[in-house]
């Protein structure tokens, strides 16, 4: 390992592009190499973070030898083969969330880590809002009581990533809105909780605006038609009711698309004994989005909060590079990316079989 600074791979063009800009607020790391299919927006990227190598094949990257670390930002299906890889060759992780497709590729990834002895590290860089660490602390500090119920979110009116993509095969994504969204506000909501012990799970999901070849993300490639070759595999509205062994309670929701008054707009709400709070982001905004509850004495006294944008990515590499650099215990670490995909995966057999099931 350098002594002066961390020698750091990107794997994927596409996501990944945040996770360097992220770099490129560290001054601990040096990205060294990047790689991926796309070699336009690779060289582009490589031209614009000042990066000397650049590979097609990921194991060529792997092979340097004097590479610390790697981030990578490739389609869910890829992420258990190219994550044990890299952790075998040496090199900690962070990888772009959700950690798997399923529980079992999850669990695999997570044993990989211990086993070679490196960090494995997940980007759920949502839960680094200013907003979200703000309602965190007042739950853990008790102001706003038991928390009994809470609210998450993330609806889209017209935001399915790529019609006939990757995205919208189930084998390649593992899923829908749900494991692609609704994995962040449930990261967000379980965080600001103090993780909480889900008991059972009641779930639906939908399938009915990108079957018809409607709902894309405007200004995206699309090469999709009902009942074409490249078929729409996945839900594009997900919701569940999870039970806390504490006897609090959470709704979930994600869509991709729906006939809804939100535009691309995701947040959580809690409710407690003595106080709660909202926090509604209207197409990924990072000010004026939290109000808090509260009464004195008689009547109500609400406030909204002066915040700072954070860079998510940014706040993530950070704790990843302390980890690295000062053994810190690093969060959300793998553990907690097989959490959560756990939950998805119960969330989706909820759903599937149309009743409530228990989470062991």
């Amino acid at each position: 390992m350098s002594t002066d600074q961390l020698r750091i791979g990107v794997i994927g063009c596409g996501a990944g592009i945040f996770h360097l800009e992220g770099y490129a607020e560290e001054p601990r790391v040096k990205v060294v190499a990047l790689a991926g299919l796309d070699t336009d927006r690779c060289q582009a990227l490589a031209k614009r973070f000042d990066i000397p190598a650049i590979y097609s094949d990921y194991q060529e990257l792997l092979a340097q030898d004097d590479i610390d670390a790697v981030s990578i930002a490739v389609p869910n299906n890829l992420h258990k083969p190219v994550v044990i890889a890299a952790l075998a060759s040496g090199k900690h992780v962070l990888i772009e969330k959700p950690l798997a497709r399923h529980e079992d590729e999850a669990r695999e990834m997570v044993e990989a880590a211990k086993r070679y002895g490196k960090i494995l590290a997940v980007a759920f860089q949502r839960r680094t809002r200013h907003d979200i660490e703000i309602v965190r602390d007042e739950i853990a500090a008790g102001n706003f009581g038991r928390v009994y119920y809470a609210k998450a979110f993330w609806m889209r009116r017209s935001g399915i990533p790529g019609l006939g993509s990757w995205f919208t095969s189930k084998e390649a994504a593992g899923g829908g809105p749900l494991i692609d969204l609704g994995v962040h506000v449930l990261d967000m909501a379980l965080y600001v909780l103090g993780n909480p012990k889900v008991t059972s799970v009641s779930a639906a999901t939908y399938a009915e605006i990108g079957p018809q070849g409607r709902g894309n993300w405007p200004g995206r490639r699309q090469s999709f038609a009902p009942g074409g070759p490249n078929g729409y595999e996945v839900e594009d509205l997900a919701t569940a009711f999870l039970r806390f062994g504490d006897g609090g309670t959470l709704l979930l929701e994600a869509s991709w698309a729906s006939f809804t008054e939100m535009g691309d707009d995701f947040g959580i709400q809690v409710y407690g004994g003595n106080g709660g709070a909202r926090i509604f982001a209207k197409n990924y905004a990072h000010v004026d989005t939290l109000e808090i509850y509260r009464n004195i004495g008689d009547t109500t006294a609400d406030s909204k909060p002066r915040l700072i944008e954070r860079p998510g990515h940014a706040r993530i590499i950070q704790g990843f590079v302390d980890g690295i650099l000062n053994g810190t215990p690093v969060s959300p670490d793998g553990e907690e990316g097989l959490d959560r995909v756990r939950l998805i995966d119960a969330i989706y057999k909820s759903a599937e079989l149309g009743r409530e099931i228990t989470v062991e």
